[in-house]
């Protein structure tokens, strides 16, 4: 990040004051040579005060809707657009057309049609679209990258990447919540493996050409409930005490999953929450929810140049690990090589010569989730928006539509068993 004493820092609003946005608007607060934070809109006005409380700005503005805060004219330089993904297209368009520049959560939009509308809107206004890849701004995406640039693995022939959300999130998000019932959200390739899209397409550097998805819903469905559970678990589930998914755990070990949706969750007390839990979405058996999401999809992608890409999302294993396969040494990264090596990164070569590890440094806190690519995307927007081609962001609209088609096309391929053609701009 390069700072500039002449440059004032940019003035910050966010729309729709979920968790990813709060982050957000939070870590802008923390580097306020770059930042003020001056709005935020929600109709839960505590979550607008827990912005407001971070943002260490007695001018602060709070509005109990996008509509309310778009009708008054421009006081922000850049808009954070944090609604539900059903509401991207409509808040960024009306956001772009009141003069801001965005920083947009992933998906753009729900379908192709509405993200090129996004696009078309931002180069018809001239505006400046970052998109909340924050992978791509990960210490360890970004040694990836350098490590394939620098020619170490030679030429690319192979790359097989894995996202396990873990048995929890998926539950959480994707059986009881947001992004359970496809028709109302997105395809969860799209609203949850779009950052696994934008990181391979990243990575390969290249357009991908044609690709091939299979996947399904096979595990959280009502045929595998085991016998006698009821439609909630506080109804008396004859295997509460055994059950990984019941949702007493929100009182216990899942408390972080808690306060994305209860936003009570330091002040109510075990039996508040336990009685909130009964009518709650998120205290339904997980077996017996209106979920659409699938909870296991694999893509195999072919690039121009004859690269192939294999990418697997499962909800039966936790966290990301890749490997990268060269004509002069393979990679291999993530969690999984951290568990059995220590290591972050492996490259061994080709020749014999044997192997190089790479470590990356700590990093904790709510303020570095991602992987510190939370903190990376925003130490990186106060740079970026100053660019004067907004292609040359790193995780611009242009360069995200890219893996936001093969998203698109992943699931054309799983719901019609056909390989899908498509041309990568």
């Amino acid at each position: 990040m390069k700072t500039d004493t002449q440059r004032p820092p940019l003035r910050i609003a966010g729309i729709g004051c979920g968790p990813r946005t709060r982050i957000y608007l939070k870590l802008a607060a923390a580097l306020p040579e770059c930042y003020q934070v001056v709005a935020a809109a929600d109709p839960n006005a505590g979550r607008v005060e827990s912005v407001r409380a971070h943002s260490n700005n007695p001018e602060f503005r709070s509005f109990a809707s996008a509509a309310e805060m778009l009708a008054v004219p421009k006081f922000a330089d850049v808009m954070v657009i944090g609604t539900q993904d059903a509401l991207h297209k409509e808040h960024a368009i009306a956001a772009m057309e009141a003069g801001y520049d965005l920083l947009l959560e992933k998906p753009i939009a729900t379908t192709l049609e509405d993200c090129n509308a996004v696009e078309e809107t931002a180069s018809r206004l001239g505006r400046k679209v970052v998109v909340c890849h924050v992978l791509r701004y990960t210490p360890f995406y970004r040694e990836v990258k350098h490590i394939i640039d620098s020619g170490e693995l030679g030429e690319i022939i192979t790359l097989n990447a894995t996202e396990g959300v873990g048995a929890w999130h998926q539950a959480h998000s994707y059986v009881r919540g947001h992004w359970a019932n496809v028709e109302k959200a997105s395809p969860m390739i799209l609203s949850k493996s779009s950052h696994d899209m934008d990181i391979i397409r990243w990575l390969a550097g290249r357009p991908c050409e044609r690709l091939s998805s299979f996947g399904s819903l096979t595990y959280f469905r009502k045929e595998n409930a085991p016998l006698g559970a009821p439609l909630r678990c506080s109804d008396g589930c004859p295997v509460a005490d055994t059950c990984h998914y019941n949702s007493a755990h929100y009182v216990t070990t899942q408390r972080t999953w808690l306060s994305y949706v209860y936003d009570r969750i330091d002040t109510a007390t075990p039996e508040e929450i336990h009685e909130w839990l009964k009518t709650s979405p998120w205290g339904r058996c997980v077996y017996h929810c209106d979920n659409t999401a699938v909870d296991h999809q694999t893509v195999g992608m072919e690039f121009a140049g004859g690269l192939t890409a294999t990418f697997t999302m499962t909800a039966f294993a936790n966290h990301r690990h890749i490997e990268i396969y060269g004509t002069k040494g393979r990679l291999r990264g993530g969690d999984a090589v951290k568990e059995t090596t220590g290591a972050d990164i492996i490259v061994h070569k080709l020749d014999g010569t044997g192997e190089r590890r790479w470590t990356q440094e700590t990093i904790e806190g709510e303020l570095y989730a991602h992987g510190g690519g939370d903190f990376g995307l925003m130490r990186a927007l106060y740079d970026e928006i100053h660019l004067e081609d907004p292609r040359q962001m790193t995780s611009s609209l242009h360069v995200s539509l890219a893996s936001h088609r093969m998203a698109f096309a992943s699931e054309q391929s799983r719901l019609t068993r056909a390989v899908v053609e498509l041309a990568d701009a």
